[in-house]
């Protein structure tokens, strides 16, 4: 009776031990101004958005009786639609950058020496500093009727080319601009973990170039992919420039969307059940997402 009671009580130590430990130690207590900070400038205004889209329309102040008008507005004035088309532009977007990333990253971290990978390294990270609309402007010079393309085109060939902005392509291409970037880097990261030695032994065993990616380093590589995909998606998903810049009024993203309501509209609250239903849908992407990978493993093969 006395060993079970004793080991309990070990247990319930245990169990203690974590909160013990952060209370006694200093870093404990210097990050509290943090901790308070994200709760103040992060969670705080998303509570207030949720609130807010439980007032009635067109109200500017919570003090009103809670509604579910506007969540079942969203469907009754066709809202899903814009949902939908930018989570096929989220989805296209995706696709494309892990095409273009792979290839990339498979070279940084296992083809090219250190001093070239640190070059292309460079090449890829110097526009990052550049501002994204500055970048997208310079697109829309590109692509615009009169711009680049449509005057050397004139120029040499003595051909007049249609416009190619305001649609879903040139929004897609902008988007695939932005954010490569944060599907290369963390494939590099993943790719880094999958040692010379297993794919050196699947071509000794025989295997295809295409054995080799399929069953050996794209499943050693997951969390890379993962992490990766979800980044891209995510950005995209709530990418507002791209489709103001490059799809103007002719492709209307739910960013667009909320972006009227809260300015043009001035219906706070439909807005707020707008934001919030994009939230949940990022939220339970980036949940599935991080469910499917050990970030511990991630962070320590990488290190």
């Amino acid at each position: 009776m006395t060993a079970t009671h004793d080991k309990e009580r070990l247990d319930e130590l245990a169990a203690q031990e974590p909160r013990i430990r952060f209370w006694r130690n200093p870093g404990g207590w210097w990050s509290l101004p943090i901790v308070v900070l994200l709760g103040v400038g992060f969670a705080g205004p998303l509570l207030i958005v949720l609130i807010f889209s439980f007032m009635p329309a067109g109200a500017f102040d919570i003090s009103a009786q809670f509604t579910l008008d506007n969540y079942q507005s969203i469907t009754r004035l066709s809202f899903d639609r814009s949902y939908i088309t930018s989570l096929r532009l989220a989805l296209i977007t995706t696709l494309i950058c892990l095409v273009i990333s792979y290839p990339i990253a498979y070279a940084l971290v296992k083809t090219l020496r250190p001093r070239a990978a640190n070059i292309v390294t460079a090449l890829i990270v110097t526009p990052l500093l550049v501002s994204e609309n500055t970048r997208l402007f310079g697109w829309n010079l590109i692509l615009s009727k009169r711009g680049i393309l449509d005057g050397t085109s004139q120029s040499l060939l003595s051909t007049e080319l249609p416009t190619m902005l305001f649609n879903e392509k040139a929004i897609i291409l902008g988007m695939v601009y932005i954010y490569v970037p944060f599907m290369l880097f963390p494939l590099v990261i993943g790719l880094s973990t999958v040692p010379d030695e297993v794919i050196e032994a699947a071509r000794d065993l025989g295997a295809t170039r295409w054995q080799v990616l399929h069953e050996v380093e794209a499943p050693l590589a997951k969390p890379g992919i993962v992490i990766g995909g979800m980044l891209t998606f995510v950005l995209s998903l709530g990418a507002i420039s791209e489709a103001q810049i490059l799809g103007g009024n002719a492709v209307i993203t739910i960013t667009k969307d909320i972006d009227r309501v809260f300015g043009f509209q001035q219906n706070w609250p439909f807005g707020s059940a707008l934001s919030v239903v994009l939230v949940m849908i990022t939220g339970l992407i980036a949940y599935f997402s991080m469910s499917r990978i050990n970030l511990d493993e991630v962070i320590g093969g990488a290190a």
